[in-house]
């Protein structure tokens, strides 16, 4: 993903930036970035009784609380499916045993960055949260169609573009929607 000649100009908690010279059609040289940050989980969760899990949550970059679905960011050497349980137990206190790998998806060719989606199905209470000092989350349990319109209204944060899409297109494509339906709660 990156050139043999990118280095890196800049290293930080979460963000890396590499530059590389690059030869132009006119034979000139430009200077072209990238960014690199850690790939991230996203979970649809189902609960037991057919609920899906969102997220009510602050942190100390949000001047106000957020609706997100359930997920984070992934640990250095960690696998995405690794992550996704771990950050479900994390954040929810709930875990399951029937997981879906919906999606891997790419936002930006001048980002290192994967988002994987999946689906967790009869999700149950196992634990207590144990949330990062940078969190406060608050559960609330919705319908599909609660979740549609929070995706619709752009209250619910934080899921990938092609899932976002995806979600606002089946509230007015009804094969979609029912595409949609199954993939979430279908067995």
């Amino acid at each position: 993903m990156l050139p043999d000649n990118a280095k890196s100009v800049f290293k930080g908690e979460i963000f890396e930036i590499f530059q590389w010279e690059q030869k132009m059609y006119d034979d000139s040289i430009e200077i072209f970035e990238k960014i690199s940050r850690p790939d991230t989980v996203e979970i649809i969760a189902i609960t037991s009784d057919g609920k899906m899990i969102i997220q009510n949550q602050e942190q100390p970059d949000s001047t106000k609380r957020f609706l997100s679905v359930v997920g984070g960011r992934v640990d250095k050497g960690e696998k995405p499916f690794d992550a996704a349980k771990r950050e479900m137990l994390e954040e929810t206190g709930y875990s399951s045993d029937v997981w879906m790998d919906y999606s891997k998806e790419t936002p930006s060719k001048k980002m290192i960055w994967d988002i994987y989606v999946y689906i967790a199905k009869n999700c149950i209470k196992t634990h207590d949260q144990k949330l990062d000092p940078g969190e406060k989350i608050d559960l609330i349990f919705v319908d599909m169609d609660e979740f549609l319109r929070l995706v619709d209204t752009g209250e619910l944060k934080g899921l990938s573009p092609e899932l976002k899409l995806k979600c606002v297109r089946a509230i007015y494509d009804p094969g979609l929607r029912e595409q949609l339906k199954n993939d979430f709660f279908g067995g």
